[in-house]
């Protein structure tokens, strides 16, 4: 983070922050928290009652706003400021690998194609090598991110896919993207394909299939029901068979409702699980067509199906975007 500013005569610091436009319609308070994370928000909200942090040279509510341009006035100890670092030790994500796969890029968006075995957020087991933070060195090394310059945004994803999954990830670069890309999603204006291998031949060609759905944190698996119940969510998976040989069907899913592991889970329920899949299959199915350790799925295609306006983003309305190479299409015709 940068400062501008002067020292004064007391053990305070006179140091502004200037508001960016991903800062815009921001509340002060929350603002401060994620620019100054040493400061205790007890302090925060005293500093600001007592006219020591401002806006513009002006008094301050907690509440307050910001725009664009804003300047805010810190008259703070220098202890909250932190230490100055060099640029490794600032930003975790350097360390990140530089191996990115982008199937598109404009000035506001990247459409990703994430390969199996990549997380797209830290967990428990991996923190520094995962999809943003590789989209988050691209865009820093490309001269489109500085975290310098930000105080409350940095690049996001907008939906995420499992680990030993592949496909479509969007990740946003600015927060007016970001936000339109929310909206999008849960108004189920951008659609999501997949392509899969199950195992044997399903009845109909196409079809819906239908169920509840819950899920077992404790576990991470889903499990499946044909009748309601409670705590189980209601699921729709739509589908269509693209390709059948050797006892194996290729297929297309649409997911009319987003639940974890749906595709997999559902499928499996309905007596196809994916080929490749020891969760919700059995390892004595795969290992018939060969040693494979992850799931034969892919989030193959997007499309910005907009039917209300998208502000900035309105540029993409009617656009679709595929996977040409899935790494299982070949793999498909030589079973």
């Amino acid at each position: 983070m940068v400062f501008t500013g002067v020292h004064n005569k007391r053990t305070d610091t006179i140091k502004s922050l200037t508001a960016g436009k991903n800062d815009a319609g921001q509340r002060l308070d929350r603002f401060l928290s994620k620019a100054l994370p040493l400061l205790p928000p007890p302090l925060l909200y005293k500093y600001i009652r007592l006219k020591r942090i401002k806006v513009n040279g002006k008094r301050a509510g907690i509440s307050t706003r910001l725009e664009p341009g804003d300047v805010i006035d810190l008259y703070i100890n220098d202890e909250f400021f932190g230490k100055e670092q060099n640029e490794s030790e600032k930003y975790d994500f350097l360390r990140a690998s530089k191996e990115l796969s982008i199937a598109y890029e404009d000035e506001n968006i990247l459409l990703l194609d994430k390969k199996a075995g990549l997380l797209c957020h830290p967990d428990g087991d991996e923190y520094t090598d995962t999809l943003i933070s590789r989209v988050k060195r691209y865009l820093y090394e490309k001269g489109e991110y500085g975290p310098e310059n930000e105080h409350s945004f940095s690049p996001a994803l907008a939906n995420r896919i499992d680990r030993n999954t592949g496909g479509i990830v969007i990740a946003a670069k600015n927060a007016e993207a970001l936000r339109v890309l929310n909206e999008k999603i849960k108004k189920r204006e951008i659609a999501k394909l997949y392509l899969a291998v199950c195992h044997g031949k399903l009845e109909k060609e196409r079809g819906v299939l239908r169920g509840y759905l819950v899920k077992d944190e404790e576990k991470n698996r889903v499990f499946i029901d044909s009748r309601r119940k409670e705590g189980y969510k209601e699921i729709q998976t739509e589908y269509r068979v693209l390709d059948y040989k050797n006892g194996l069907s290729l297929v297309e899913v649409s997911l009319l409702t987003g639940r974890t592991h749906q595709i997999r889970a559902h499928m499996a329920s309905a007596g196809h699980p994916l080929l490749g899949d020891g969760k919700y299959g059995t390892n004595a199915q795969n290992k018939r067509f060969g040693a494979y350790k992850k799931q034969f799925l892919y989030s193959y295609k997007l499309i910005f199906d907009f039917n209300s306006p998208a502000g900035l983003l309105d540029y993409l309305k009617g656009r679709a975007f595929e996977i040409e190479n899935v790494w299982f299409r070949d793999e498909f015709e030589r079973i």
